[in-house]
């Protein structure tokens, strides 16, 4: 609900600040003190547009501040963090400046924000009935959700939403494939042969690794098997021969060890090197013998390479890539399907079709059952609203498939007069009809509406005696459910009042400046009382305005 406003510089408003309350709460003063002035500054915060002649004469800028307790408002609560806007726990701040050029900003717990994102969070904060336009109750969705709350139908209405989604995701893929059949046939006939030409390849990574490996074996042979026989030569077989010399050097230093025994570690040293010269020339000897230099495996190789090659070339990949192209080209074919699979998706099609016309024709059903309920409270409300005759109407127009909300739209319909005919309740002329209209609304679906504040601009305008009592007496039962406000010039509407607030004006300094105060209970007799007697005000009328407020105490 709407906790604190903060008003600057705002027409004839220097500076004002407002707490607010739980319950029923009436705005009175004289014509012309100044009482709209306070929604026009709640419209101007909820993102209504403004224009310089707002800001006060002789300022610079005006600003609007309000604070709102969202504890119970979880859908704004969500709204706000996906808008990134989400500030202290349950609390929104919205804040407008405005100044003397015409130039306005917009801000969101401290965030800078577009209109259009304070027009949304105002829809879950704050409804303004009367003959300004902030009025959720004339959208067609906001009277869809409240006929379907106030019938307790939202759980089915998500189901038909859920159902038509499914329904509508399926259908767009069979139409795309049958629009499309001939271009899917060619694309799948070319996977095919792609995939058969990749698979007979047989290709793999370590397999390609090993090959690349082998032929660089074979394709040296000829030179690798020159370098085995040098090197044999070198060690052990020519005329000075390593092994040889060596051998000889050794054999010399055996004998001189008779003569000095400190040769030994020298000997020890190149035995070593003579044991591992000698394993050298066993290897070489070795991989001669196993080395195979033959030309027809070779070709072979080289074959297989070319083919490899080949394919890399063919699929615009990298040879190591070729298995990723392969798993890419079997992914698109199970994505393309056969035309087996186009008539399964086709039976799908119409099998979620059924799901969902079930579930929209037993919304359906309800729904023209709770029509007819809240039509009848509604137009009841009517005549004791000084509306004798007139007729309200929950109109369900059919859709042709239906959509995401069912098959049929809702349209609040109204006759403010007997024998007129029912029209779109966006369409009603007169701003004090559709103000009463709306009460009348707002109290037969309370239980059901999410916005906790409601504010009501001269509801009674048109109307007096008992009717006015009645208006009183119904907007003091809202205030059980929600915060109201309401500007009246009736007394008899202010009697019933939780609270009430006198809105003055008065010259200052040269400026015509307003002011609201709240009222004490003898102030409240007093402000009755004016409103009652008119300027001269006597101690009858002071114990007749008593006497309204004991009786709607």
């Amino acid at each position: 609900m709407l906790k604190f406003l903060s008003i600057r510089d705002f027409v004839i408003v220097a500076s004002l600040e407002l707490d607010f309350s739980a319950g029923f709460t009436a705005l009175t003063g004289e014509t012309g003190a100044g009482k709209s002035i306070l929604i026009d500054a709640l419209s101007l915060a909820l993102g209504e547009r403004g224009d310089g002649s707002m800001v006060r004469a002789g300022c610079e800028r005006a600003e609007i501040s309000a604070e709102f307790d969202t504890a119970q408002l979880p859908l704004l609560q969500s709204w706000l963090k996906e808008q990134e806007l989400d500030g202290d726990e349950d609390v929104c701040l919205l804040r407008r400046t405005l100044d003397a050029g015409g130039r306005s900003r917009g801000f969101i717990n401290g965030r800078s924000a577009t209109l259009q994102q304070m027009r949304e969070a105002g829809e879950h904060l704050l409804d303004i009935h009367g003959q300004h336009a902030h009025q959720s109750l004339l959208r067609q969705d906001a009277q869809r959700d409240l006929l379907d709350s106030h019938a307790g139908l939202n759980t089915q209405a998500e189901d038909v939403a859920a159902s038509f989604k499914a329904w509508q995701t399926l259908h767009r893929r069979r139409v795309q494939l049958e629009q499309n059949a001939e271009a899917v046939a060619s694309e799948r006939e070319l996977l095919s042969f792609q995939r058969r030409d990749l698979e007979t390849l047989n290709f793999s990574v370590a397999e390609w690794n090993a090959l690349q490996a082998d032929h660089q074996r074979l394709s040296h042979a000829a030179s690798l098997l020159e370098t085995a026989q040098f090197g044999v030569e070198v060690l052990s077989e020519a005329d000075s021969a390593c092994l040889a010399q060596l051998n000889a050097l050794t054999a010399r230093l055996r004998a001189g060890l008779e003569f000095d025994s400190g040769l030994q570690d020298t000997l020890t040293i190149l035995e070593s090197a003579q044991n591992e010269l000698q394993e050298a020339v066993y290897a070489l000897r070795h991989y001669q013998q196993k080395l195979d230099a033959d030309p027809q495996q070779l070709r072979e190789q080289e074959r297989r390479i070319a083919d490899v090659m080949e394919a890399a070339r063919k699929y615009r990949v990298p040879a190591e890539q070729l298995p990723q192209a392969l798993g890419g080209i079997v992914a698109r074919l199970d994505e393309l399907g056969g035309s087996a699979d186009l008539d399964e998706l086709a039976q799908q099609d119409k099998a979620a079709q059924t799901v969902y016309l079930a579930a929209a024709n037993k919304l359906s059903a309800a729904r023209v059952k709770a029509a007819k309920i809240l039509s009848d409270e509604i137009t009841t409300a009517m005549q004791a609203l000084a509306m004798q005759g007139g007729q309200f109407a929950v109109a369900l127009l059919p859709l042709g498939e239906g959509n995401v909300h069912g098959l049929e739209t809702v349209e609040f319909q109204v006759a403010a007069n007997q024998g007129t005919p029912l029209r779109n309740l966006a369409k009603v002329a007169s701003g004090g009809e559709l103000s009463r209209i709306s009460l009348a609304i707002q109290v037969a679906a309370s239980r059901a509406a999410t916005v906790p504040t409601l504010i009501f601009d001269e509801v009674d305008s048109g109307i007096g005696g008992r009717v006015a009592e009645i208006v009183g007496a119904l907007l003091k039962q809202l205030g059980r459910r929600h915060q109201v406000m309401c500007v009246t010039h009736l007394p008899q509407v202010a009697a019933q009042a939780d609270a009430q607030w006198q809105v003055s004006k008065a010259a200052q300094n040269g400026f015509t400046l307003s002011n609201i105060r709240v009222l004490a209970q003898g102030e409240r007799i007093e402000e009755i009382a004016r409103m009652l007697g008119g300027v001269t005000i006597t101690d009858t009328t002071r114990k007749h305005a008593a006497e309204m407020l004991g009786i709607a105490a």
